[in-house]
C-alpha cells in the first residue's frame, strides 16, 4: 500500500515537470513570434528615402558623375566595324575563342586570323595573348559576336600602299603565280597584279614564278580591290638614270606591232614609232624590220611617269647625214689638190696630203 502511494506520488511529481516545461516552451515560442511580427505598410519602398541609410554622396568616396562614367565603361554596346581587345583563351580547330568582356566569349574563325597565308592558328595566336580585333557582325542567336584579325591588317595594307605609290618607292616582291594576262604578286598581304605589258622584255613570263621583282606602283584602288603594278617602270627608272635624250644606244627587236617596234636597250624596252623609222613612207615594220636585228637607235624622248623610251632612227638618219655634210663641207680644207688639166666646163684634179 505504502508501495504503491510512493509511485502514485512520483509519476503525478513527473507529469507535473513535463507540463510546467511545456508551459514555459510555448511561453517563449509565443514571445519569438511576437519579435518577429511586422506589418507590410512598415516595409519601405526602394524609391523612398527612408530606406537609404546614407544619403550624403559626397562623402561616399565618389561623384555621381564618376560613378556613371564608370557604368559607362562596362556598359558593353558592340557594333560591326568596332575594334576591341580581347585575349585569347582556347584554340579550336575550326577556329579561336576570344574574352573580349560580353556575355558570352566572341569567335574568330581561322580563315580571318591572317592576310597571310598561315598554316594553323599557332603561328599567328597563342592562349592568354591580348591584342586588337575586328568585330566582323552583329551578335548571333547564341549571342556570340564574329572577330577578325585579318581585316585590321587588310585595312592597314591599303593605306601602306598608298603610302608607298604616294613615295613613288620601288618594291621587291616575288611572284607567285602567272596567267595570259600577266603575272600574280603579294604587296603587304594584298594580291596585285602586273600586266603582260608591264613584265621586261628580257623575262619569259611563264618563268617568272618564285622570282623576287622590283615593281613600281600603277594603280592603288582599294574600292575596287586594285593592285597594279609595273616591272618595266622600275627597271626603266633605274636606266633612265644612266640615259640622256639624244643618245645613241645599240639595242635588239624583241617586237613587231602594227604601230611600231619594241627595242630592247640593256633590259629595258623603248617604242620605235612607225613614224621614227624613216623620213620615207612606211606600210608597217615588217617590210624592214625583223625579230633580233641588231640595230642603233637615238632616244628622243625620256617618260619617266609613265616609264616610256621613245626611239627614233629617222632622227639618227639626220644626224648622220648632218655629219656627213659637215665632212664633206671641211673636205675642201682638209686636202691639197693640182690641177692637171683644164676644159671648157670641168678640170682634171689630183689630191695628195
Amino acid at each position: 500500500m505504502n508501495e504503491n502511494s510512493s509511485q502514485t506520488i512520483k509519476e503525478l511529481s513527473e507529469d507535473q515537470e513535463i507540463k510546467n516545461s511545456s508551459e514555459l516552451d510555448n511561453d517563449s515560442t509565443s514571445q519569438n513570434e511576437e519579435d518577429l511580427s511586422f506589418e507590410k505598410s512598415d516595409i519601405p519602398s526602394a524609391d523612398s528615402s527612408s530606406s537609404r541609410t546614407n544619403t550624403d554622396f559626397d562623402n561616399a568616396g565618389f561623384t555621381q558623375e564618376e560613378f556613371a562614367s564608370l557604368l559607362g565603361k562596362y556598359d558593353y554596346n558592340f557594333k560591326p566595324g568596332d575594334l576591341v581587345k580581347g585575349t585569347v583563351f582556347a584554340l579550336e580547330p575550326k577556329g579561336a575563342m576570344i574574352d573580349i568582356g560580353a556575355k558570352t566569349a566572341a569567335f574568330m574563325p581561322v580563315q580571318e586570323v591572317s592576310i597571310n597565308r598561315v598554316e594553323g592558328l599557332n603561328d599567328v595566336l597563342q592562349p592568354s595573348e591580348s591584342r586588337e580585333f575586328f568585330i566582323m557582325s552583329e551578335e548571333n542567336e547564341d549571342g556570340q559576336l564574329a572577330l577578325s584579325i585579318r581585316r585590321i591588317e587588310y585595312q592597314r595594307a591599303w593605306e601602306r600602299v598608298r603610302q608607298l605609290q604616294k613615295e613613288d618607292a620601288t618594291i621587291y616582291s616575288e611572284v607567285f603565280a602567272t596567267n595570259r594576262g600577266g603575272a600574280l604578286v603579294r604587296v603587304e598581304g594584298l594580291r596585285g597584279f602586273i600586266p603582260g605589258s608591264h613584265i621586261s622584255a628580257r623575262k619569259i613570263k611563264d618563268d617568272l614564278e618564285g622570282e623576287y621583282l622590283p615593281l613600281k606602283f600603277l594603280e592603288v584602288d582599294e574600292e575596287r580591290n586594285r593592285l597594279v603594278l609595273s616591272h618595266r617602270r622600275a627597271l626603266v627608272e633605274k636606266k633612265m638614270n644612266r640615259l640622256e635624250v639624244g643618245e645613241v644606244v645599240v639595242g635588239s627587236v624583241k617586237g613587231i606591232k602594227p604601230y611600231g617596234a619594241f627595242i630592247d636597250i640593256g633590259g629595258v624596252s623603248g617604242l620605235l614609232h612607225i613614224s621614227e623609222i624613216s623620213h620615207e613612207h612606211i606600210e608597217t615594220p615588217h617590210n624592214v624590220l625583223n625579230v633580233n636585228d641588231q640595230m642603233k637607235v637615238m632616244i628622243i624622248d625620256l617618260d619617266s611617269e609613265r616609264g616610256r623610251i621613245s626611239l627614233s632612227t629617222k632622227a639618227l638618219r639626220t644626224k648622220r647625214s648632218q655629219q656627213l655634210q659637215l665632212k664633206q663641207y671641211n673636205f675642201t680644207y682638209l686636202f691639197c689638190a693640182r690641177i692637171s688639166e683644164l676644159k671648157p666646163h670641168y678640170s682634171y684634179t689630183s689630191i695628195f696630203n
